[in-house]
């Protein structure tokens, strides 16, 4: 059998537990324990940086030996890095940064950064950056806007993280879905088409395979409902003009979410999964719809023997959910312009180095590090590089946050059959437009 909960009452205190880090697998897996490194070893009249990030597991490893690269490379900067939980990250940010006791630099989501910009919690770096030689130009239009408040650039960012499908090989050839030529699924066209190729696989693979592992709880149903959505022509509305009324209660919003529900309800998504990424590591899953950070776990996963493509295209364009980090100086007293200067110095090597953070899987913010032969030569990375161009972001808005939880909690009742996909736009347009206004 798939991986299953046992009762409802299971089922309702699981959603309760995860409701606290819900949005840790939104950000790339960022839900581990707070770690601090060993310091470096002190460099005569180096000046030292506080970096704060929001990593674990494969995300972190990646990124700590970014980090100590840099140190390791010149001898005017050391960067101490300081990796927090999630769950409780940004509420820790804004409290050092109320208390003037903020980190130099910090990692930033774009969905989190319009509470950041609005409440002028973060710098507005588009001189300064320039100044330490950081072209603008260079980075992937899509990307670099995300970053972008009344054309001004908020912070450096550092990739894209979409969402992606992973595919299990064996799985696939067995129900006579892959390409042997070219080693990629095949898909007929439009909503049907992708039903008909789960279909082909449920027949073809033992009853303890997922065709499309998706868990029951959490934000996964909610990307990949987003990226359906966003495909439409005319669709992916979210808020009103005013920002203060939910829009994504329509037919459009509906349509997509009819198909999500329909593979729950034919259990081509089988029912009580609670970890997906478990399930395809270990063989019990042919599809899973992830964002990009999974590549560089799957990759060291023996004997799995799988691909990645962007998510396919079933209604009229190309779309898919995302995010950015972003490399943001926050607001602190006793700034000065060498440290700022200093920050900018270690952002911009960052961008540049884009090839060592790909490893992890994400995509890389600046268009030559992704047409370097660094990264070119990755495998995998490749085959979805240019979901950055069509990343479907979440709306700037202050409280986007929460209108996501919303979401999350009744796209569970749905998926869990206590309510219809109506009710659950309903329900959840309802509960955004009593946040948004108030």
């Amino acid at each position: 059998m798939v991986d299953t909960g046992s009762t409802n009452s299971y089922r309702r205190l699981a959603a309760c537990l995860v409701a606290a880090c819900l949005l840790a697998a939104a950000l790339a897996g960022c839900s581990g324990n707070e770690e601090q490194r060993p310091r470096p070893e002190p460099k005569r009249d180096a000046i030292r940086l506080d970096y704060w990030t929001p990593f674990s597991g494969g995300d972190n490893q990646f990124m700590t030996e970014m980090v100590e690269k840099f140190n390791a490379e010149q001898d005017e900067i050391v960067v101490e890095q300081t990796n927090s939980r999630l769950d409780d990250y940004y509420s820790r940010l804004r409290t050092a940064i109320l208390a003037g006791n903020a980190p130099d630099i910090a990692i930033i989501h774009t969905t989190s950064m319009p509470q950041f910009v609005q409440n002028g919690y973060i710098e507005d770096v588009t001189e300064a950056a320039s100044e330490v030689g950081l072209d603008w130009s260079q980075f992937t239009p899509n990307i670099r806007k995300a970053t972008e408040y009344g054309g001004r650039s908020y912070g450096i960012p550092l990739d894209t993280h979409a969402l992606v499908m992973y595919y299990n090989k064996e799985h696939l050839r067995a129900a006579g879905v892959l390409n042997e030529v070219t080693g990629k699924p095949i898909i007929n066209p439009g909503p049907e088409g992708f039903r008909q190729f789960l279909e082909k696989i449920r027949d073809a693979v033992p009853g303890s395979v997922a065709p499309l592992a998706m868990p029951s709880t959490r934000i996964d149903s909610v990307w990949f409902w987003w990226s359906l959505y966003n495909q439409m022509d005319g669709g992916g509305a979210f808020y009103d003009e005013s920002g203060t009324k939910a829009q994504f209660d329509n037919p459009k919003a509906l349509e997509a979410l009819h198909f999500v529900n329909g593979l729950y309800e034919t259990e081509l998504i089988p029912p009580d999964i609670n970890d997906s990424f478990k399930l395809f590591q270990d063989g019990r899953a042919a599809v899973i719809m992830l964002g990009m950070w999974g590549t560089g776990a799957f990759e060291h996963a023996p004997k799995l023997d799988f691909g990645v493509v962007p998510i396919p295209v079933l209604y009229d364009h190309s779309a898919a959910w995302g995010d950015s980090h972003t490399l943001a100086i926050p607001k602190k007293h006793g700034m000065t312009e060498e440290r700022r200067r200093a920050a900018l110095a270690f952002s911009k090597w960052m961008v540049e180095h884009g090839e060592l953070w790909s490893q992890a899987g994400h995509v890389p913010s600046m268009t030559k590090v992704v047409e370097s032969r660094a990264f070119t030569e990755q495998e995998y990375r490749g085959d979805y590089a240019a979901v950055a161009d069509y990343v479907a972001y979440w709306p700037r808005h202050v409280k986007q946050w929460t209108a996501i939880e919303y979401l999350i909690q009744e796209f569970d009742k749905m998926n869990y059959k206590q309510q219809t996909p109506e009710q659950a736009l309903q329900n959840a347009a309802k509960k955004v437009d009593a946040g948004a206004a108030g």
